[in-house]
């Protein structure tokens, strides 16, 4: 299973990051390119501590979900899942301001997210519950990697 941990899955996501354009088109969902950057941008900030996160967490978690969605062969769903107001570009996230800069933040966040001390990492995760340093990079390339589909990349 692909995860942060590894160097050149990292290299990869940087490259493919690097491929998405302010003209590149979504395949689902409604967020622009620049809205996208902005927003892996954010929930690396938000991961490692550096934005508050509005959202509880579920007491127990779900489980079974935090299985489908960190372990199992079942893509994620596209555009079904409301993402947190501080992370949203339309909400209380980051606006786009230029592209390349959005681009270099989104980049920044990947590498931070793969090179973070195990201690600078959330023990739990809003809807999933507990969450170990290894879940979180998983998470991350996932969620890095769901987006980059999204937009063809």
């Amino acid at each position: 299973m692909k995860t942060l941990a590894e160097p050149r899955v990292v290299v990869d996501l940087v490259t493919r990051l690097e491929r998405v354009g302010p003209d590149s088109e979504r395949r689902w969902g409604t967020l622009t390119a620049a809205e996208m950057l902005c927003h892996l941008a954010d929930c690396s900030r938000s991961l490692l501590g550096a934005t508050t996160r509005s959202q509880p967490v579920r007491a127990n978690g779900r489980p079974v979900l935090k299985w489908i969605a960190l372990a199992s062969p079942i893509p994620w769903p596209k555009g079904r899942i409301r993402t947190r107001p501080e992370v949203d570009p339309r909400a209380g996230g980051s606006r786009p301001q230029l592209f390349e800069s959005d681009r270099a933040r989104a980049i920044e966040g990947v590498r931070a997210l793969a090179g973070a001390a195990a201690s600078a990492f959330p023990t739990t995760h809003f809807m999933f519950g507990a969450m170990t340093p290894r879940d979180w990079r998983r998470w991350g390339y996932l969620h890095t990697d769901h987006h980059l589909r999204q937009f063809g990349v």
